[in-house]
């Protein structure tokens, strides 16, 4: 089944598409093109994932109409993709894109295939009942923490431009719209799975395991049990995904199950946010009134996740139903233990040990709990034990507590062989000191709304180099004066 508007576009051909969900997977999508906007602006374009991706940047920078949608490159099959979404643990059989449009997909300059997707660009069969539209800050949020994410070596999505469409939403308070372009290795969700599950629909689900397999993880064709083989790859990836979040302060905020994605990249940053103090029940998202997805969940949220995509895969690991679920368990089970270990080597990286010794987790559990109990930035704190701990001791009310943790530390790096400077180099690449602090994104937004683009701008430069000192983006290292604070940070809806 597929939906398209009246052809109203003018093609343009800087962009050479290769669409392998579109050509493959029918039924699995409906076609829908954007819908035209009135006077589209560009607001930022990315030269350098441009260059990534193989295309012509200088020819399209400036091309707002194409990033917006009023335009569409030759080759281009726009589609809504389908897909269903266990919601803050509610199941809803049918979600899809309702406002998001796939472009496309591009090969870029190592051979990886990925997707090519507008934000904000129109409704959709899937919108129920919604505008399809994005509202000004929700793109400049996901624009800034999306590149961040990357600069701090977090695999996710990436930002190629941002455009201001010349028209308004109706949010609370109403605001001006503006269009995403996000790059993914792909938009295929859990919850895409769960679409067809819950459909009995067992032909689609195969053909779409295929296709994962063959565009993410080749290698499980050649297990004697290739769906349990996929399902291990990227069990295997959330797990080092979300240990990744977890040392740098990061809270998704929404981790449904369409939130996920297969490829082990984050996805949709709507409420999220990064800790200034330390706090592991730490909770931004207005919509999480419960904490189900607060701080520390996060291995707990990704483990139920990948529960229900074992579920979906299940008729495909073997036809005896008891057999596939006894298969599955030990693999789901083995969770914790993976993403534990992908938690230490991040956390002994960042208190400066490159072995593996017992009683390291403890040691850094102290170090946690002493910085919830005396409120110490999670960012700050960590980089200033990489200068030292004349540094970090000032940072905790409770300095004889700090003495006592230092001294372990000191006696545990004592039976490091690395050199000093080689352990301070670990530390520093390990500890970021610039992160996109909620104060400063909102700070962006609230100037972008009045059209001043310069602090988006400035924040976004600073971003690019977060393990970096630098003396002219040292403002953007400081915590949140009382009245800065941001306790709350909403979806992009």
């Amino acid at each position: 089944m597929r939906y398209y508007p009246p052809n109203r576009f003018d093609f343009v051909t800087q962009i050479s598409f290769d669409n392998s969900y579109h050509r493959e997977l029918e039924g699995l999508y409906l076609g829908v093109a954007p819908t035209r906007v009135s006077a589209p602006q560009m607001i930022k374009f990315n030269d350098r994932l441009a260059a990534e991706l193989g295309l012509d940047g200088g020819a399209l920078k400036d091309n707002a109409a194409l990033f917006s949608g009023n335009d569409l490159a030759q080759g281009s099959q726009p589609l809504a993709m389908a897909y269903a979404g266990h919601q803050f643990g509610n199941f809803v059989p049918q979600l899809g894109d309702g406002r998001a449009i796939l472009l496309g997909e591009v090969i870029d300059n190592k051979g990886k295939r990925l997707d090519i997707q507008l934000k904000g660009a129109g409704p959709t069969p899937f919108s129920r009942r919604g505008d399809g539209r994005a509202a000004l800050g929700p793109v400049l949020r996901e624009y800034l923490v999306s590149e961040a994410m990357y600069a701090l070596g977090i695999p996710a999505t990436r930002a190629l431009a941002a455009v201001l469409s010349g028209d308004m939403v109706y949010r609370q308070p109403p605001s001006p719209a503006a269009v995403f372009t996000r790059v993914a290795a792909s938009h295929i969700r859990v919850g895409t799975f769960q679409f067809f599950a819950a459909r009995g629909d067992i032909g689609s689900l195969k053909r779409l395991a295929d296709y994962v397999i063959e565009r993410h993880y080749p290698s499980s064709k050649l297990a004697r049990k290739p769906y349990l083989a996929l399902f291990e790859a990227i069990l295997e990836a959330q797990a080092s995904l979300i240990a990744k979040w977890m040392s740098v302060g990061f809270i998704h905020g929404v981790m449904n199950t369409d939130n996920m994605a297969v490829s082990g990249e984050t996805i949709d940053f709507g409420p999220c946010a990064f800790m200034d103090s330390y706090d592991p029940a730490k909770v931004f998202s207005s919509i999480d009134e419960h904490g189900r997805y607060a701080f520390s969940n996060q291995p707990l949220v990704a483990q139920w996740n990948l529960a229900r995509l074992a579920e979906t895969l299940l008729p495909m690991i073997d036809e005896d139903a008891e057999v596939a679920v006894g298969l599955v368990t030990p693999l789901l089970e083995s969770f914790s233990g993976r993403f534990e270990t992908y938690w230490l080597q991040a956390f002994r990286a960042k208190i400066g040990l490159s072995s593996a010794k017992n009683g390291d987790k403890e040691l850094i559990d102290k170090l946690l709990n002493l910085m919830h109990k005396n409120a110490v930035d999670f960012t700050i704190g960590f980089r200033a034990l990489s200068e030292g701990g004349v540094e970090a001791r000032a940072l905790f009310i409770d300095h004889q507590a700090f003495d006592a943790w230092q001294e372990e530390w000191l006696a545990r790096l004592a039976l490091e062989s690395n050199s000093v400077q080689e352990r301070a180099e670990i530390m520093r690449l390990a500890n970021p000191v610039l992160i996109p602090r909620n104060h400063r994104i909102e700070e962006a937004i609230a100037a972008a709304i009045l059209g001043n683009y310069e602090p988006f701008h400035r924040l976004s430069a600073a971003l690019e180099r977060p393990f970096d000192d630098l003396a002219e983006f040292a403002d953007y290292q400081k915590p949140p004066l009382t009245g800065e604070l941001v306790t709350q940070t909403y979806c992009g809806t």
